[in-house]
């Protein structure tokens, strides 16, 4: 019997390709976070809101096929999906969990373009701004991102620090909690010339 080497490896490689997908509750009772076995993203973080903003995301473009997903937020080794109110997360999680590990499994790309381009707040005039956004990264990010969000700088205008709200921030009950007593307090005790954080929900 003669075997194709060639072939069996193929299908063994085919094999070996098995990612784990689990859903994670945020704070946010609308979003759910969909960690996964493997990194989807590299760097920074990329937000959808319908799927004709999704044309270099076709992960992004076909969970929105689906009844019920409002937003999809993808960053690092997670999808966050904001649902619709009139869904129930008893119905979708196992849908959008089970298309999601079937996705990454299949091994159909995840983003059209070889690098996606996210708004580099690192990339301000001046020292505060520099701060600020050294603050967030160091204190706030990996908090926020535990959570299925982000927050990202917007600007800094007369002491009033504004801030972008994506993923599970956006629209969540405790964010405004968050902002105040968490962020602006931090921020407020660092720089002094921030006397007040407030949000713009994309």
């Amino acid at each position: 019997m003669i075997f194709n080497l060639e072939y069996l490896c193929g299908e063994m490689e085919k094999e070996i390709t098995v990612v784990t997908v689990y859903a994670e509750s945020t704070p946010n009772p609308a979003a759910m976070k969909f960690v996964a076995s493997t990194m989807l993203l590299n760097q920074g973080s990329v937000e959808y809101l319908n799927a004709e903003q999704a044309v270099d995301c076709p992960l992004a473009q076909q969970l929105f096929n689906f009844d019920g997903v409002a937003s999809v937020f993808i960053a690092s080794n997670f999808v966050t999906v904001n649902k619709k109110p009139d869904f129930d997360w008893f119905d979708l999680m196992p849908i959008l969990r089970q298309f999601i590990k079937s996705y990454l499994e299949s091994g159909e790309k995840i983003f059209l373009l070889a690098e996606i381009k996210n708004k580099k707040s690192e990339i301000v005039e001046g020292n505060i701004e520099n701060k600020i956004i050294q603050a967030l990264d160091e204190y706030v990010k990996p908090a926020v991102e535990q959570d299925g969000g982000a927050i990202h700088f917007k600007s800094f205008h007369d002491g009033v620090v504004t801030l972008i709200l994506k993923g599970s921030c956006s629209g969540c009950p405790s964010s405004l909690i968050t902002l105040k007593a968490g962020i602006e307090r931090l921020l407020t005790q660092l720089i002094p010339e921030v006397v007040e954080v407030v949000a713009e929900e994309v």
